[in-house]
């Protein structure tokens, strides 16, 4: 394939026009089109279908005994390449440098709003008991940029979807003095997060002087469900009386930490809607699980695509598969190729040799789902299909299916799976980028000023890109 797109180089941080997203979705859903038969398979279905005699005989011939820590290379952007790779895959991965969303976050100095709080000996623990570090990681950087976006575009308030236990809303309040508005379904957990705000506060007047809290703002929870056909109207009537506001000319922005599936469009939607949002800050995630034209043909709205020029664009969709790969740590994986790591890799191999054994007893129970089974050293096929089995229909088969010629040369190959399956992976960030230049585009379509940018260690946070954008009234 040649180079695609040489006059579309591009920073960390992503803000271009209009114009340059079509290009960039253009170019991306060609370069797709090319490897959809790679990103549209699945893993399980490996050896089923016999995926490895569909990669191009040169491939095969290169990757046949090739060392499976070089395969790494293929996942990394850096130009420190030292082996000879085909062709095609040299093209294909100059080409996918040019058109992704770099994944590396900048320096952020420059969009660094550090909150003193987050570091006071007796408080910190606050902000960061039972939270894992990788949402630590996550909710101090997402607070950063939206204490920034509310400098930057003043509101009166903000509302977090998906809001949780209030950990993201908690640094706003009590660190930066942001009055936030939180918006989750499930009430247990609002109810959990007052009383960590109660004793936050409780905590705070033994340790800090009085005007070291003047600026506290408690978040308000408010236990409500946000679905695609919620109505301006009433969300806008949901905030009014959660903040007991009496007049209709308020202003707010909204903000979401990994909104799943459709509730990233959905919060697109309720932002252009109202005129009252000024800023919206969102990172995405689940894209999977968003429905589109395919798959839920009768709706009246979709998760993707959003962009009128998409909706006009032939063969502009996506695969449940191809969404699914994106998703997926790239980083982790590379990592673990450089190490040699190969016992936790060899998972896959088992996974589709258990797949064949399954559909040859019952045709028609493809792709059901098994247990997960954290692979362990030394752990044989045979103690792998047990524990993947168990509680489901497939316990009671004959143990004696699982030692068979056929059986025994799939498990053989399974470095055939690691080498397949670092390919579809390359191609991750491709329909992730696909994903992220629609929306992107939707916004710019409805006047939006626009940025994308990678904002989380991926290593930690593999959803790691944040979608900004402002009414143009407020550029």
């Amino acid at each position: 394939m040649q180079n695609l797109s040489n006059d579309l180089q591009k920073p960390s941080n992503w803000r271009v026009n209009l114009d340059d997203t079509k290009i960039k979705l253009d170019v991306s859903l060609k370069l797709m089109k090319k490897y959809e038969w790679l990103l549209d398979a699945y893993v399980l279905d490996f050896f089923l279908d016999d995926h490895w005699s569909q990669l191009p005989e040169n491939l095969q011939l290169h990757f046949k005994d090739i060392p499976l820590e070089h395969l790494c290379e293929l996942l990394q952007t850096e130009e420190t390449e030292k082996l000879t790779w085909p062709r095609e895959l040299v093209d294909l991965k100059r080409n996918l440098k040019e058109l992704c969303i770099s994944r590396t976050p900048r320096n952020h100095t420059e969009t660094s709003l550090p909150c003193p709080l987050l570091e006071h000996p007796k408080l910190k623990h606050m902000f960061t008991k039972r939270v894992k570090p990788k949402k630590q990681h996550e909710i101090r950087r997402m607070a950063e940029i939206c204490a920034l976006s509310h400098r930057q575009t003043p509101v009166e308030f903000i509302v977090d979807f998906g809001a949780g236990v209030g950990h993201l809303a908690r640094i706003l309040g009590y660190g930066f003095g942001i009055q936030v508005c939180c918006f989750e379904m499930q009430d247990e957990l609002n109810q959990q997060a007052r009383e960590i705000d109660a004793k936050l506060e409780s905590m705070a007047t033994k340790h800090l002087h009085e005007s070291e809290t003047n600026h506290f703002q408690r978040p308000v929870h408010l236990t409500q469900r946000l679905e695609s056909d919620t109505q301006q109207e009433h969300f806008l009537s949901c905030i009014r009386d959660a903040l007991q506001l009496k007049k209709e000319d308020f202003s707010f922005g909204i903000v979401g930490l990994h909104p799943c599936g459709n509730l990233g469009p959905t919060l697109m939607r309720m932002f252009l809607g109202c005129p009252q949002a000024k800023f919206l800050n969102f990172v995405g995630c689940c894209y999977q699980k968003m429905n589109t034209e395919i798959t839920h043909p009768r709706n009246q709205v979709h998760g993707y695509p959003l962009s009128s020029f998409l909706k006009d664009t032939r063969e502009s969709q996506l695969s449940y598969e191809a969404r699914e790969i994106s998703c997926h740590a790239m980083e982790v994986y590379h990592d673990r190729l450089q190490v040699g790591d190969y016992e936790h890799l060899r998972i896959h191999s088992l996974r589709a040799a258990a797949e064949r054994i399954i559909v040859q007893e019952f045709p028609h129970l493809r792709h059901c789902a098994l247990r997960n089974v954290k692979h362990s050293p030394g752990m044989t096929f045979h103690e792998y299909f047990q524990r993947a089995v168990q509680g489901t229909r497939f316990e009671a088969l004959d143990s004696r299916l699982l030692s068979n010629e056929q059986t025994d040369e799939d498990l053989k190959n399974w470095k055939r799976i690691v080498v397949f399956y670092t390919l579809r992976l390359m191609l991750a960030p491709l329909v992730e980028s696909i994903i992220l230049y629609d929306r992107c585009l939707f916004l710019q379509e409805n006047d939006c000023d626009v940025r994308i940018e990678a904002i989380f260690d991926p290593r930690l946070s593999p959803r790691n890109h944040i979608t900004m954008a402002v009414k143009p009234q407020f550029l």
